[in-house]
């Protein structure tokens, strides 16, 4: 008898065999039993991929790590004679599963353990469907940050529907966190080995990998002033941290805190529950005042497994969706406590997820410390004007005043060697990391050619850091500036309108070997940009938009263009 992973490679091996094939399988496998029978059974290569395996690699991505993973692999597949295709998760249907039988899925995870939004359809779509995958073998590799609740949920979640729906698991679910490359190198490798019959002497079949405990710093602000100029529609706020101890980072790093709720809202719902501050109350072994558990715990932007868990204790209709828990407090008309509510709402509501905000210095240049550019996030919500929970706390936070960061280290946006050339793009606060990158150019003498695109809405009022980018454009560490302030004339002119104008020589800097760099909104800035890139490519070497989709996907894979969107 052959195991559930052999018999349903063999499936595959067969279903996917030529009939020229299968009658060579036939003379191979009829002469392997008889030496077998003869005592002299030896196998010769074991490290030949089975015949015909073609992996479908599916891939669900918020930021793009995840299509930078399923591009590699697939690249490095090829390499191997493995004929594998990727699609993104969005873009599957999940009837389509039951006529696959080998799917490597590759997913990341958001927020509250949430899965990416282009996957949320898909996995809800096979969750309540009634589909047969018993043919289909599958693997799963959860990418995440072990900084965060529910650490690669979303990988946890699609692993466990898929088994639910019959499918064959070929190796149990990888969880991947921030620095995900080695883990990706591993898993490829467990894969071919198991495509290849042979047994696999890596450990990453049952792997979790976490990043040693990320050193917390302690510091202050000691500098913050607002960027913008009276008139404008931002607010967006440059700040100067120090600490007491040595803080290591390399451009291209992000500083991550976590948050705390303010005294306004704390009171708020203890009012409501009728409790008290200094109360004591016991969650999984550990005891906290009631003030403590809520300065903590995520009260903003619920998401739907919050707001559903809530619903079971405290009934409630019509609320939108991410809508902060004092929003679904004031929704209920008629309240109806029971003496344990508080405690179950306490235990239901997660730690509050740690806040990224990519470091605007470079520690050569500005002695050590670290700088920030936050913008303070409005909108709407229910007609009602909020703000962001972390750029609201980064506003109000006093100076002076100690609080704890940590550095989240980010190995997939670093700058190459010195003399080469790079292009960066970051409208917004997306001018953070390359304000670093350039200060940091300036002063380790870099020779590499720098050409920066920005943008906001109006020169007069939004033009971060103007005089040090005038100051390199004087001294030659900036080559060229490209700038798009959109409010400025009847037309809105955005920074991928820049590109356009610029195509001929955007084309030439990339075809000499310059790194593309792009940092800001994922929606829609950086899929505009890319889709202009590629119009870009396509009209100057006078190729298809295919072809020029694919030197695009070849960048990302030879680490030339690199991404940091939110």
């Amino acid at each position: 008898m052959l195991s559930d992973t052999k018999q349903n490679l063999l499936q595959q091996l067969v279903s996917n065999a030529t009939y020229e094939e299968l009658i060579y399988s036939k003379g191979f496998l009829a002469g392997y039993i008889a030496k077998s029978s003869e005592g002299n059974l030896k196998i010769e290569n074991t490290s030949v991929p089975l015949i015909n395996v073609k992996p479908l690699i599916v891939y669900g991505t918020e930021t793009g790590n995840a299509k930078k993973v399923a591009s590699k692999l697939q690249a490095n597949f090829k390499k191997e004679k493995i004929n594998a295709k990727s699609v993104d998760i969005f873009q599957f249907d999940v009837k389509k599963l039951e006529k696959e039988t080998l799917i490597l899925f590759i997913i990341s995870t958001q927020g509250e353990g949430e899965l990416p939004l282009n996957a949320k359809d898909f996995y809800e779509k096979l969750k309540s469907s009634n589909v047969n995958l018993n043919q289909l073998s599958y693997a799963v590799f959860g990418l995440g940050d072990s900084s965060y609740p529910l650490f690669c949920e979303a990988g946890r979640l699609l692993d466990e529907v898929l088994e639910e729906k019959g499918a064959k698991r070929l190796l149990p679910l990888v969880k991947a966190d921030v620095d995900f490359n080695p883990l990706v190198e591993a898993w490829q490798k467990d894969l071919q080995n198991l495509f290849s019959g042979v047994k696999s002497e890596t450990k990453v079949a049952h792997s979790v990998q976490i990043i040693p405990h990320k050193k917390n710093y302690k510091g202050i602000i000691k500098h913050k002033i607002v960027l913008n100029d009276t008139g404008s529609n931002k607010e967006t706020y440059h700040l100067e941290i120090i600490s007491d101890d040595e803080i290591a980072y390399q451009p291209g790093d992000a500083l991550g805190i976590i948050p705390k709720n303010s005294k306004e809202d704390i009171d708020f719902i203890i009012n409501y529950f009728d409790a008290k501050s200094n109360d004591e109350i016991a969650i999984k072994n550990e005891t906290k005042t009631v003030f403590d558990w809520l300065e903590l715990r995520n009260i903003k932007g619920l998401s739907k497994r919050s707001l559903d868990l809530i619903s079971e204790v405290l009934p409630f209709e019509n609320i939108w969706e991410k809508a902060d828990l004092i929003d679904v407090l004031k929704s209920i008309k008629t309240p109806k406590l029971e003496s344990n509510s508080f405690q179950k709402i306490l235990e239901i509501l997660l730690p509050v997820a740690p806040r990224l905000y990519s470091i605007s210095s470079s520690s050569e240049a500005h002695d050590g410390e670290v700088h920030l550019t936050v913008n303070l996030n409005k909108f709407n919500a229910n007609d009602e004007k909020k703000t962001g929970f972390a750029s609201q706390y980064f506003a109000d936070f006093p100076l002076n005043q100690e609080f704890e960061f940590y550095i989240h280290k980010n190995e997939n946006f670093r700058l190459p060697e010195d003399d080469k050339d790079i292009i960066l793009i970051g409208p917004g606060t997306g001018i953070a990391p390359f304000r670093s990158f350039l200060a940091g150019r300036d002063a380790n003498g870099a020779e590499g050619k720098n050409w920066l695109f920005f943008g906001e809405q109006h020169f007069t009022l939004d033009f971060y850091y103007q005089t040090e980018i005038q100051e390199w454009l004087s001294t030659g560490v900036l080559t060229k500036l490209s700038t798009a302030f959109s409010r400025d004339q009847e037309k809105k002119i955005y920074v991928q309108d820049r590109i356009k104008e610029n195509a001929r020589e955007f084309n030439s800097w990339i075809e000499n070997g310059a790194y593309i760099y792009l940092c800001g909104q994922k929606e829609p800035m950086s899929k505009d940009v890319e889709n202009t890139i590629v119009e870009v490519i396509s009209t100057q070497r006078n190729i298809s938009v295919e072809q020029a989709k694919t030197v695009v996907e070849e960048l990302e894979n030879q680490g030339r263009f690199l991404k940091d969107v939110y």
